[in-house]
């Protein structure tokens, strides 16, 4: 799997991470104090895989109203204050013109986060600008990314804390080829009945109970090529899904990764799955009949091995039995079962030592 984007939250200083003087200028150590709530929301962020750059305007540094030696002591003891908390900022970038030189470095001007956005390795969809004032909403909408107002009447740390750490974990994804049109949604926290529109009555069937297993929203429509055969539908159905799921998880902080069985009459499925960002797929399974419904029992191998590759998954699959219907039924079943748990959210960490899923 490709490395994942970086989660950057450009933060600015005076008035978001330092309470702002009356005249608008932390020039000294007696001036240096703390928003409130800061430093628990910066842990928080920061667990949650977020990295922190700081973006400041400073009117007039380095000339006679803000002398260069004023600015760097209080900034410096701010650094260290948070570096004796576990707080890291991967980079400082500070403009120092004032408002009417109009330099294009300036916020709302992009001058300083120009490389960021430039590098293609910013995640647009969760990164942030976290401010107290206009400008820095206006800095977002300029970067293409979120903004976030701190300040009365607006959000404080502890809110913005909750929001961008318990953000909803959904993903909708359109798919268009020359043979299936499909448009997918999944809400991995929602549960609740899904609504599948395949034009294969067993295969709607079966993505449903994966779903319902698993403990997510599915909202699957596929227009496909069936007057041909089912193949293209069951493949490109899967490949869809697994898309979906894995948008959705992002960077998989968090989550429970492994899952694990499930007995249908006299069918026995055994599943294990592993979120881990590599696709393997392992499929041990000899069916009595060659189709269930207008579903070839052919395609059930194919489906999981395209979800595998577009989840990034590693599953194995067996299954025994007597009777085909019940077979497929506890494969898709079992995989819901597989996927709840390891979908689910059981904190901050990423399960892995390698540092990336």
């Amino acid at each position: 799997m490709n490395a994942r984007k970086r989660r950057i939250l450009f933060i600015d200083r005076d008035g978001t991470l330092l309470v702002e003087p009356h005249d608008e200028q932390v020039d000294s150590l007696e001036k240096l104090e703390l928003v409130p709530g800061v430093i628990p929301a910066l842990l928080q962020l920061t667990a949650a895989g977020s990295e922190l750059v700081i973006v400041s305007n400073q009117d007039g540094l380095g000339t006679d109203s803000f002398p260069t030696p004023h600015y760097e002591r209080p900034q410096q003891k701010m650094i260290d204050l948070f570096a004796s908390q576990g707080i890291h900022f991967s980079a400082v970038h500070v403009d120092p013109h004032f408002e009417h030189q109009q330099a294009p470095t300036r916020k709302p001007g992009i001058g300083m986060v120009l490389d960021y956005l430039k590098s293609g390795e910013l995640d647009l969809a969760d990164s942030w600008v976290i401010g107290d004032r206009e400008t820095d909403l206006q800095l977002a909408e300029n970067m293409g990314i979120g903004g976030l107002r701190l300040g009365p009447g607006y959000e404080d740390w502890a809110s913005i804390a909750h929001r961008l750490c318990n953000r909803p974990r959904q993903a909708a994804v359109e798919r268009k080829t020359r043979e299936t049109d499909i448009r997918v949604f999944v809400d991995l926290d929602a549960g609740g009945s899904s609504q599948v529109s395949t034009g294969i009555g067993f295969f709607d069937h079966m993505l449903d109970q994966l779903a319902s297993h698993g403990g997510f929203r599915l909202e699957l429509e596929c227009r496909g090529d069936l007057e041909i055969d089912e193949h293209h539908t069951v493949e490109d159905c899967a490949l869809a899904l697994g898309k979906a799921l894995d948008q959705a998880l992002g960077d998989r902080r968090g989550i429970g990764r492994y899952g694990f069985l499930l007995p249908m009459d006299e069918s026995l499925a055994q599943v294990a799955i592993d979120l881990s960002g590599r696709p393997a797929c392992v499929f041990e399974a000899e069916f009595p009949r060659d189709r269930v419904g207008e579903l070839s029992t052919e395609m059930v191998r194919h489906f999981f091995a395209s979800l595998s590759q577009s989840l990034g998954a590693a599953l194995h699959l067996q299954v025994s039995g007597e009777n085909t219907h019940h077979m497929v039924e506890a494969l898709f079943k079992g995989a819901g079962r597989a996927l709840r748990p390891a979908l689910q959210r059981q904190g901050s960490d990423l399960p892995s030592t390698k540092g990336m899923l």
